[in-house]
């Protein structure tokens, strides 16, 4: 059997299990009798995560290929102070639960809320919110997804050689097809055996590189000679200033709240004890994924110093250092954080079209109107007919794909993260107060990306987010001087 042959073998195992869970999960919500039953089971599992699950969700989810390919390759050229900067994302599942968790699953359950903008809904009661979220969350979603179809087939064509096609097809299909057909407990159990594969995945491929670089030490001393501010806090030449670690602790630490695809899971758990549970294994393992996967792509540079460009380093090292067999291992492990984040966005923006939109304006947010049967079939056709736009978009891929994939993520924590923090913690906030946010946060980012200005270091998120703020309570205090909003104490 060929080599390559012995590559794909892993990945092809792999995507055909995660079709065998979607075809179970299909079989399982097959069992709901009524419309409103099927949505929570289609779009939130019935609320029914245990704490493994829930971890492994959140994790997945968040996850992506700049955890796997773009991180560790930026490590590779800035070395162990990229890392440390990776380690700031160690408190997401604990943050994300933390502060959303429990009171989030409350009102959504008191609002029979199944999605994020269910519960902006029923928060402010506002058509205008509504709508705005709706549309960014398609806009934002459509960006972030291509950007994963594309970044996945170009590591699938990295690692085994096949044309970029052969991984687009292969992974495209498979995730739209188990999320169109599973729904969310399909999602949600494809996440935890992605999050399985990731943390196998990292392990591998990091003993492979400390064995090669001739242990800890040797590839310590070998970063030294190359470049002493590789081994330092704040990188070669300062390449890591003060100003962007703050900027990144605001990024993926107080941004990771605005990000519908995690604060989503808070609906779907079981109990607190989940919740709890979640939580604890959620941040041991998110650290232990992110420190391997970076600190991989670190000592990587002892190993083959030369490399072109950083996102080389991790193909480079699975091609040239893993047999066969374990190179398709590793490579599902990056598939997998690609999988899991595309599939929780392709549910959210057919719930945004289908229970967001069509129920709640054509039929008078009654889903009774449609039979289960019906609302079964538009869910699938929804689901699949988005997936399928993103693949025949990402067939003749745009360049900058990094950048579109960072402009899709601060453009959703700029239009979500206000809206939820402050819907659910300060009672006076209300719907002029969630539009101003929304609109304020938009544009800054976007002419702060665009343009660039000098802000010593500073990332656009920053005046992002204290614009957003700032225009929430303004609009908030204005809107008929702060009226309570009807949700249920």
């Amino acid at each position: 059997m060929s080599d390559t042959m012995l590559t794909i073998i892993p990945v092809i195992a792999y995507l055909a299990l995660s079709i065998g869970v979607a075809l179970w999960a299909r079989r399982r919500s097959a069992s709901s009798e009524t419309s409103a039953g099927f949505l929570e089971d289609y779009f939130i599992g019935g609320r029914s995560m245990g704490g493994f699950v829930l971890a492994m969700t959140i994790i997945a989810s968040y996850t992506s290929a700049s955890s796997f390919v773009g991180g560790p390759g930026v490590a590779y050229r800035l070395g162990l102070s990229w890392v440390l900067l990776a380690m700031i994302q160690v408190p997401t599942t604990f943050l994300t639960l933390g502060v959303l968790g429990k009171r989030f699953a409350i009102m959504a359950r008191k609002t029979n809320s199944v999605t994020i903008t269910d519960f902006l809904r029923a928060r402010y009661k506002s058509d205008a919110v509504v709508i705005l979220c709706s549309v960014a969350l398609l806009v934002f979603f459509m960006a972030a997804m291509l950007a994963q179809f594309i970044g996945g087939a170009r590591l699938f064509q990295a690692v085994t050689g096949y044309p970029y096609m052969v991984g687009l097809v292969l992974f495209g299909i498979s995730v739209v097809l188990y999320t169109a057909v599973g729904g969310f407990r399909a999602v949600v159990l494809t996440d935890a055996i992605q999050g399985i594969v990731m943390v196998v995945a990292v392990v591998v491929v990091l003993l492979a590189v400390i064995k090669a670089g001739g242990g800890m030490e040797q590839c310590i001393r070998t970063l030294k000679d190359i470049d002493p501010g590789l081994i330092t806090p704040s990188g070669p030449k300062n390449a890591v200033p003060k100003p962007f670690i703050l900027s990144f602790w605001v990024l993926v630490g107080l941004g990771i709240l605005g990000l519908p695809q995690t604060t989503q899971r808070c609906m779907g758990y079981r109990d607190s004890r989940a919740m709890h549970d979640a939580m604890i294994i959620g941040t041991l393992l998110i650290g232990f994924m992110i420190l391997c996967a970076h600190l991989a792509g670190t000592l990587g540079r002892a190993v083959f110093p030369e490399l072109p460009a950083g996102d080389l380093a991790m193909p480079t090292l699975i091609v040239e250092l893993l047999s066969p067999f374990w190179a398709g291992v590793f490579i599902a492990g990056p598939l997998a954080a690609i999988m899991s984040t595309v599939d929780s966005m392709l549910l959210l923006a057919s719930a945004a079209i289908i229970k967001d939109l069509y129920i709640h304006y054509r039929l008078g947010g009654d889903a009774s109107r449609m039979p289960v049967v019906g609302l079964r079939r538009m869910s699938l056709v929804t689901t699949a007919v988005i997936g399928l736009l993103v693949f025949l978009a990402a067939t003749e891929p745009p360049d900058l794909l990094v950048w579109i994939n960072l402009f899709a993520f601060g453009g959703l924590e700029a239009v979500f993260l206000w809206p939820i923090i402050l819907g659910l913690y300060w009672e006076r906030a209300n719907a002029a107060g969630a539009v101003a946010s929304i609109v304020t946060g938009v544009a800054v980012f976007v002419l702060v990306t665009i343009h660039k200005p000098a802000m010593g270091g500073v990332h656009a998120i920053v005046p992002t987010t204290l614009a957003a703020l700032l225009a929430f309570a303004a609009g908030s205090m204005m809107g008929r001087f702060g009226r309570k909003s009807g949700l249920p104490e």
